[in-house]
């Protein structure tokens, strides 16, 4: 099974970037790391990041065969229909992730587009989301459902 790793505008500065607020995690550090988890229960999982909404969305349309999505979109939570949009109409179920806990920092972060559209959100729980939305889908999402 294929995973999608996606994380939005600034995320390549983990580690530098408000660190009280994000932690002192690299991105590149959160890629290895769960791309080694996946790898041990046998998935391919691939990364990619860009501070450019078009490119995110190019990139999902090029891979739309992947069979699960985790996304941290960023500031794109809370302001983008296009990549709502392009997630809803891939069909491949994705699970969001923010680092920090976006319902208890400003106002404009508590909305988010992708929400009602995802297989799960999980925030505020540090670069440890990541995990738990890999553990989610090995666990749950990959497994078939007793019908």
């Amino acid at each position: 099974m294929k995973v999608l790793l996606i994380n939005g505008p600034n995320l390549n500065l983990l580690g530098t970037r408000e660190p009280e607020v994000y932690g002192k995690t690299t991105l590149q550090d959160v890629e290895v790391s769960i791309q080694e988890y996946f790898q041990t229960n046998d998935f391919q999982c691939d990364c990619f990041q860009s501070n450019h909404e078009g490119k995110i969305i190019d990139y999902l349309h090029e891979n739309r065969l992947a069979d699960f999505i985790i996304i941290n979109p960023g500031g794109l939570t809370h302001t983008s229909v296009s990549l709502r949009d392009a997630l809803a109409s891939i069909g491949t179920p994705f699970i969001e992730v923010h680092i920090s806990n976006i319902h208890a920092r400003e106002s404009f972060r508590h909305f988010s587009y992708l929400a009602a559209i995802s297989s799960g959100s999980i925030v505020g729980c540090g670069i440890y989301g990541y995990r738990m939305a890999a553990d989610l889908i090995i666990h749950q999402l990959a497994i078939p459902q007793n019908k």
